[in-house]
């Protein structure tokens, strides 16, 4: 039995409708956009789906919409001489459902934020003191990379490997934005040598004897 003409119509016409939303949902790179005008985050309840639970708005104060976790500066007496300190929904309750989050980077002379991604956000950084050299790696392993400076803005596309030097003859600043609220922190060598991986994976990636693996997985681990 034949479709009618108006059946096959309303069948090409949903057909095309699914081709139209399917692309724009895998596009999607960002929090979903929230229902309320805000959505302070209960912190004392675990997390739920892709938030937390909202507090109820009577209990809602002026105070869970500012944070003062920036004022003081993250230590630069390590290793890479150079350190964060982030505003995220888990010290941030207010970012809870806005899909935003803050950071603020510090350096020390020669100080460095090692290639990391951030496999939920992508990343824009003001240069607050200073010069950087800063950079991030393409899919296809091209760098985009330059010297930035006071004043500078650049920007680390979601997910990809990015990294941040200090190249002047003093400390560094910068204060950074990212479009998640939870954006997620990954470094290259700690997720490659802290993770428990297979040695021979390494040393097959890597070209690296055991000895040197060995000491790798001490330093990062």
């Amino acid at each position: 039995m034949k479709a009618s003409p108006i059946l096959a119509g309303l069948l090409l016409f949903f057909v095309l409708l699914l081709s139209e939303l399917v692309p724009l949902k895998l596009v999607n790179a960002a929090d979903a956009d929230p229902l309320l005008d805000f959505c302070v985050g209960d912190i004392t309840k675990d997390l739920y789906l892709n938030g937390y639970p909202c507090k109820k708005p009577t209990a809602v104060t002026t105070d869970d919409f500012v944070f003062h976790g920036l004022t003081v500066p993250p230590q630069t007496n390590n290793s890479f001489g150079a350190d964060a300190i982030g505003g995220s929904v888990d010290n941030f309750p207010g970012l809870n459902s806005l899909g935003i989050s803050i950071a603020r980077l510090d350096f020390a002379k020669g100080g460095l934020i090692p290639p990391h991604t951030h496999p939920r956000a992508s990343e824009i950084i003001y240069v607050v003191e200073g010069s950087l050299y800063a950079g991030f790696v393409t899919a296809d392993n091209k760098l985009f990379a330059k010297i930035i400076n006071k004043g500078d803005v650049m920007i680390f596309p979601r997910g990809l490997i990015h990294f941040q030097l200090n190249v002047a003859d003093a400390p560094a600043q910068a204060v950074v934005s990212l479009n998640s609220q939870s954006p997620g922190f990954q470094f290259i060598a700690n997720s490659m040598f802290g993770s428990n991986i297979k040695d021979e994976v390494l040393q097959k990636t890597f070209f690296l004897d055991q000895k040197t693996v060995d000491r790798l997985k001490a330093i990062f681990s």
